[in-house]
This record gives structure tokens, C-alpha cells and sequence, in this order.
């Protein structure tokens, strides 16, 4: 399983974070200021380090350096969102680089990214009587093949990575289609009833009124 290092000292924001990565089947632990943070690294082992830069002790800056020398993936989660600053971070080998206030749906996409490129989501995903095979691009119902279009596994995954998420229409649109949503609901609302016909989960993705669908497995 990826596991997943929080180096936040706001709790609350940290909290938000970690609850919505569990969802999404990471394991993560929390770190609060630099030092606990350093110590962590060197006791454990992480799949990637979601990295507030101004923390108490040891700034982020410095614990870059910490998951650099292990080879960790960092993406750097803070409120000091100037271009310099983030140009900064990047050229010290930070793979990302989220501004607080952040959306969840957004850093979820950003961490999947990274994952990916260090070649570390799951291979298999398996959720009620479904299994994903994400490098085959394959999806199986109780043993058997869905035939599902592109855009369809797409919605599938966003769905699984996302469980119990409110998602807009035009969030789920911008992430699937990657162009701006103008206010056309009949796209997202054919492929979504389309995916939940051939999986049988109607039970499971649910309208949200006036805001789009949730996926409560």
C-alpha cells in the first residue's frame, strides 16, 4: 500500500488532508514541525512527502534535502504562492507545488501524478465486485470483462479516487474532457449513466442536487 508522509503543523489542514487520502486507499502518518518530520523519514519508509515549507524547527526547504538523500518524492503543500517562491521550490527538486487554499479533488490529482511518474500507484484496484488494472487499462466484473470507452474507465477512476467526494459536474468535466466546462450537463450526466449500467452500481454513485455526483461504495 502507498504510504504517505504529512509534514503540516496546522492540524486542521493536515487532518483534512489525511482523511481524504484513507479515502482514497493511502496510508499516511502526520508530521507537525520539522523535526518530527526529519525523524520520520529516517525511521520509515514513504512513497512521497506532502511538504509545508514554513514548519517549526526545520523549514521545508531543508527537509527537501532530507527526502532528496532517500530518494522520496515531495510536493510542496504552502500558502507562500509566488512565483519565485515556487520556482524556488522546484529547482530545489520539489516534483509539485500547491497553494493553500487548495481544493481536494486538486491535490489528490497532483499526488496521483507524482505517484505515477515515480511508477508507484497501485497496480490493482479492487473495490466492491470490481477490479481495475490500471497499467492494462482493463476493468473486471466479478471475474468478467466491462467493456468500458476511454472516457468511461476515466470517470471509473476518478470515482474510486475520489470516494465519498462531492464532485461538481464541472470539476468532473475539466478532469475528464481537460477542457473548461461551459454549463452543458448532458455529457457528464450520458457517461455517468452509462458507467453505472455497466458496473451495476447504481446503488453507489449518486446524483448530488445542484452540485453533480458522489460515489459511496
Amino acid at each position: 500500500m502507498i504510504k504517505i508522509l504529512i509534514a503540516e503543523d496546522e492540524e486542521l489542514i493536515s487532518n483534512l488532508i489525511k482523511i481524504n487520502l484513507v479515502k482514497s486507499g493511502y496510508t499516511c502518518d502526520c508530521a507537525f514541525d520539522g523535526a518530527e518530520a526529519a525523524d520520520k523519514i529516517s525511521e520509515n519508509s514513504y512513497d512521497l512527502i506532502l511538504l509545508d515549507i514554513m514548519l517549526p524547527k526545520i523549514d521545508g526547504y531543508e527537509l527537501l534535502e532530507y527526502a532528496k538523500a532517500v530518494k522520496i518524492p515531495v510536493i510542496f503543500i504552502t500558502a507562500m504562492g509566488t512565483t519565485t517562491q515556487k520556482v524556488k521550490g522546484l529547482k530545489l527538486g520539489a516534483e509539485d507545488y500547491i497553494t493553500k487554499p487548495f481544493e481536494i479533488i486538486e491535490l489528490l490529482a497532483r499526488v496521483e501524478t507524482v505517484l505515477r511518474r515515480y511508477n508507484k500507484t497501485e497496480k490493482i484496484i479492487k473495490i466492491k465486485n470490481i477490479e481495475i488494472n490500471t497499467e492494462g487499462r482493463t476493468v473486471l466484473k466479478d471475474g468478467v470483462p466491462v467493456p468500458l470507452i476511454l472516457k468511461e474507465y476515466e470517470l471509473l477512476l476518478l470515482f474510486v479516487r475520489n470516494k465519498n467526494v462531492a464532485l461538481y459536474r464541472e470539476t468532473i468535466y475539466e478532469n475528464i474532457w481537460g477542457s473548461d466546462y461551459l454549463g452543458d450537463s448532458r455529457t457528464v450526466d450520458l457517461h455517468v449513466q452509462r458507467l453505472k449500467k455497466k458496473l451495476g452500481w447504481n446503488l453507489y454513485i449518486k446524483a448530488v442536487y445542484k452540485v453533480g455526483y458522489i460515489f459511496i461504495p
